[in-house]
């Protein structure tokens, strides 16, 4: 994909609840682009309404991709986010029609446009060791010697986030180098594809205030039930996709260990910390045009001129 012959990507990146998917999607159906989903969640079917997936009607309008593509208990990696991306952009070029990036989770976007590092080890031994002294001693145990061997990766790793704490272990136990430093050093090669970044930035207080309001919506929108669908089709609450933001709020809550109002409260706050981590690593990329939501006017104006340049 090198040169000038790689394929033109539009990203819009931003922290949960900014506005993407309406923004996206009025951009798609005014351009007539298709849009591809770079988030970690959306991929898990059944998992609708805790992810804040396009509804259907958004996606039966324009086409959608890499959203609903792996059952809960699959094991999804960026590296296969990486793999189904690009067959999706080469499918969708070939139609001649031009591709929106929709990006919420950084790891996912990175893998896309920058590769992921070239370490390929792993130790199953190893993993299974570390797997073995989260059962014993909690996720948290295993989070306090990330943040002590790599505390870049863990600013940016959930404290929960089981799989990706123990990968980031993996690495440093086996390469004696800072999984951030790998990121780090590969991060410097050239972009798979060309790219035009979009971030979309809202002040602080309103930005919490519109989380505060999804939350409310999933609440009224029915994610107790959701999550308890998913818990009777047999799906286990310990699987990555149960620990994501919501459903292990609302699993804490089926399992007696808080209040339904608790779990809510705790939802939001954890879903704030989310944003605050989103920002730090999208703020931390290099050529990110940075607009408020109200200036989709010169927004546009700069996508039309970039897949002009790209046609």
């Amino acid at each position: 994909m090198a040169g000038e012959n790689r394929i033109a990507l539009v990203v819009l990146l931003g922290p949960t609840a900014s506005g993407k998917t309406e923004i996206s999607f009025d951009w798609a159906r005014e351009l007539g682009l298709e849009i591809l989903s770079a988030d970690s969640v959306q991929v898990y079917r059944h998992m609708d309404i805790g992810t804040a997936k396009p509804p259907a009607w958004m996606r039966s309008e324009v086409p959608h991709h890499l959203i609903d593509v792996a059952d809960p208990d699959e094991t999804y990696s960026a590296a296969r986010f990486q793999r189904e991306a690009d067959l999706a952009i080469s499918e969708i070029h070939k139609r001649g029609k031009a591709i929106l990036v929709v990006a919420g989770t950084g790891l996912y976007l990175k893998a896309l446009t920058r590769g992921l590092f070239p370490f390929g080890g792993s130790n199953s031994v190893l993993r299974r060791s570390l797997q073995e002294r989260a059962r014993k001693e909690g996720v948290g145990a295993l989070y306090e010697t990330l943040t002590q061997v790599d505390p870049e990766a863990s600013r940016r790793i959930h404290p929960h986030d089981l799989f990706r704490i123990v990968r980031a272990l993996e690495v440093f136990l086996m390469s004696g180098t800072p999984i951030s430093e790998h990121h780090r050093q590969h991060g410097s090669g050239q972009e798979r594809y060309r790219v035009l970044y979009l971030g979309l930035h809202r002040e602080r207080p309103e930005l919490f205030q519109r989380i505060d309001t999804r939350v409310d919506d999933m609440a009224r929108g029915g994610l107790l039930e959701e999550v308890k669908g998913l818990l009777d089709k047999g799906y286990c609450p310990d699987l990555p996709s149960m620990r994501a933001l919501g459903y292990r709020h609302m699993i804490a809550h089926l399992q007696g260990q808080v209040s339904l109002d608790e779990a809510f409260r705790a939802m939001k706050r954890d879903t704030r910390r989310f944003a605050r981590r989103q920002l730090t690593w999208f703020k931390a990329m290099d050529g990110v045009h940075w607009f408020q939501p109200q200036e989709q006017g010169r927004m546009l104006d700069l996508v039309r001129g970039f897949l002009g340049r790209a046609g």
